[in-house]
């Protein structure tokens, strides 16, 4: 396995699609990382020698950030939202969706599981702590 930037690499993928596992390096970027490294981007990951992991690690160093810096960078501009009290910043703070995605639908991701309140069991109504609904007599 090839490591680079602290990520080993499947060796069974092609060269262009196994660099994308490394945060920071998607499909785009990887076309002018290798033209940089002057390797082809066809080439499996098994194949390559010492030297053309070399020139990919110095083209990474060189022109890209990645993994950590990166992770550090985005952390830092979030922080720096939720600072300053922007829009942005207290969605962050909220847990929801920040670019404009609908909310009153889906984001199941960010909101968490739906609970619905009129249809509860008993069990469940017991734990929380609520008594069971009751009937009104007149």
């Amino acid at each position: 396995m090839a490591r680079i930037s602290g990520i080993d690499l499947p060796n069974n993928k092609r060269l262009d699609i196994a660099l994308t596992y490394i945060y920071g390096i998607g499909r785009s970027n990887v076309y002018r990382l290798l033209k940089n490294a002057q390797i082809e981007a066809s080439t499996r990951v098994e194949k390559l020698n010492e030297e053309q992991i070399n020139r990919i690690q110095k083209a990474l160093d060189k022109g890209f950030k990645t993994e950590g810096n990166l992770r550090a960078e985005v952390m830092e501009n979030i922080k720096r939202l939720k600072e300053i009290g922007s829009y942005r910043g207290l969605r962050h703070i909220k847990g929801l969706p920040v670019r404009g995605q609908r909310t009153r639908t889906n984001a199941r991701t960010k909101r968490g599981k739906r609970q619905t309140v009129g249809a509860l069991r008993k069990e469940t109504r017991a734990k929380l702590g609520e008594s069971a609904p009751r009937k009104e007599t007149k």
